[in-house]
């Protein structure tokens, strides 16, 4: 049987809709939150905000580990949120996930969650 050295959750939402300026921002500093109330280690933050002139409206936004990384992309006009948490050893990323859909849900309660999954990853044969 394989072990895993990590684990990866995915998380998809529709109808996430705000009258939040600065959105992009907002979750990114909900992300770092999550990050910080983990045993993760922030190394690095970005978020990157898209005006819909090159790129649909919305944002990129990252919280880079060493353990891996934290990331967010939503498309503002279409209400779509993506968000991934990948984190090695013994970080959860099942509750850092479960942090930030907490705060998604109330700054947007009409939003839904259309798919959550997860994995293990690294997997290997032995220590």
């Amino acid at each position: 049987m394989k072990k895993s050295h990590g684990s990866h959750v995915l998380v998809d939402y529709s109808n996430f809709f705000t009258d939040i300026k600065n959105i992009g921002k907002l979750i990114l500093s909900l992300m770092e939150q999550a990050i910080d109330n983990s045993n993760a280690r922030r190394v690095h933050s970005h978020v990157e905000i898209f005006d819909g002139i090159v790129s649909p409206p919305g944002f990129a936004a990252v919280v880079l580990l060493d353990e891996s990384h934290l990331s967010a992309h939503c498309y503002s006009e279409k209400g779509w949120l993506a968000i991934d948490c990948f984190t090695c050893g013994g970080t959860d990323a099942e509750s850092i996930i479960d942090e930030i859909h907490q705060h998604i849900i109330h700054l947007s309660p009409e939003t839904i969650l259309e798919k959550r999954s997860s994995s293990d990853r690294f997997l290997h044969g032995s220590e």
